[in-house]
């Protein structure tokens, strides 16, 4: 079954994976982060001991789900395809960038469009910045940006982040290994089988449907094609009715307890990176893991990158803080990015410059 033929499938799709994100977090997933890519990674991440923050620290079962869906579906429809050997390095580097342009917004594109949904007006500015750093990346595209041509690899290969990630799901359920947190959003979780299933639900349908929330953009300003902006559309809508039929939607700035900051700016030049990156990269981090569900090890590297991004964002203090009450007084402290996170993202804009104007397409290759 093809769902990027019509644009009626495409929406549905959307409407499929917005039914599960909205599942997701009336059982128990952050209101506002039901389904986001990068705080997901971070909270694995963290999971696994690779930073120590405690308040975000659980292996997410939806990032599991979300491959092993791609790579079932793919497989059983003759997608799945063993592919390497195009530019590892700097894929790992965008991988990187990918997640800390988002962790100082607070969210991937995907939590950007469920903000969008909730009232967050932040994440209305931020998107200013990420249709503008993919309109940068068209530009590069246009001037002849490649990363090289993949190869067919050993079918092994494609499978091998699949099982990784099986395998660390099973030692959080199955051992004391692995960390989870006891208060704060990695404490907040849908149940570990309802997240699974649907990881590989909304992990099906956005390979089925080429979900990609770079990918939209960037096909509406390089060709004037909206077909991928159908999906997000129907994300959108089930989201936003699920908000306010939930009492979630509050159309403000400063909202204490959503995970989120007004320091306009960074929100903006954080997803500009985001969505830089992710031009040059080929894909949004949802788009990454699908593709390395499907068998590409490119994308598997990038993956990575976001792992290590995740673990350097927290390490180094690079992660933005979202605006809180305090419970006793009723005080309220707005959420900031640090300094080390307005100068780390001034670094990713400019390797991603380095990476846009340096990689130029070569005949035969």
């Amino acid at each position: 079954m093809n769902l990027s033929d019509s644009k009626k499938k495409l929406a549905l799709a959307g409407v499929v994976c917005g039914l599960v994100a909205a599942c997701l977090a009336y059982f128990g997933n952050p209101a506002n982060m039901a389904f986001c890519i990068a705080c997901f990674i971070r909270d694995t991440a963290g999971a696994m001991g690779l930073h120590s923050a405690e308040a975000v620290q659980y292996v997410r079962p939806e990032i599991v789900g979300l491959v092993l869906g791609a790579f079932l579906i793919s497989v059983v429809t003759k997608e799945y395809r063993s592919t390497a050997g195009s530019s590892p390095v700097v894929r790992f580097v965008l991988g990187m960038i990918l997640v800390i342009g988002s962790l100082v917004f607070l969210g991937c594109p995907l939590r950007m469009i469920i903000r969008m949904s909730a009232g967050d007006l932040n994440a209305w500015v931020a998107l200013i910045g990420f249709v503008l750093g993919v309109g940068t990346g068209v530009i590069a595209l246009k001037k002849g940006f490649s990363l090289g041509r993949a190869h067919a690899a050993n079918k092994m290969n494609g499978g091998v982040l699949p099982l990784l990630l099986v395998g660390i799901l099973v030692l959080a359920l199955a051992t004391t290994l692995l960390k989870s947190s006891e208060s704060g959003p990695g404490s907040m979780h849908a149940p570990v089988l309802m997240s699974l299933a649907g990881g590989l639900i909304f992990g099906a349908f956005a390979q089925k449907a080429r979900m990609c929330f770079a990918g939209s953009i960037r096909d509406v300003i390089l060709m004037r094609n909206f077909d991928l902006l159908t999906i997000i559309g129907g994300f959108f809508v089930v989201m936003l009715i699920f908000n306010i039929a939930t009492g979630r939607f509050v159309p403000a700035f400063d909202t204490p307890g959503v995970i989120a900051h007004s320091e306009h700016l960074w929100n903006i030049l954080g997803m500009y990176a985001v969505g830089f990156a992710g031009v040059l990269a080929g894909g949004c981090p949802l788009r990454q893991l699908i593709l390395a569900g499907q068998g590409s090890s490119d994308s598997a590297v990038t993956v990575v990158g976001m792992f290590v991004g995740a673990a350097l964002a927290h390490n180094l203090g690079l992660a933005a803080s979202g605006t809180a009450k305090d419970a006793a007084t009723g005080a309220i402290t707005a959420g900031s990015v640090p300094l080390n996170g307005k100068i780390a993202v001034i670094i990713c804009i400019a390797v991603c410059f380095v990476i846009a104007f340096l990689n130029k397409r070569t005949e035969g290759k």
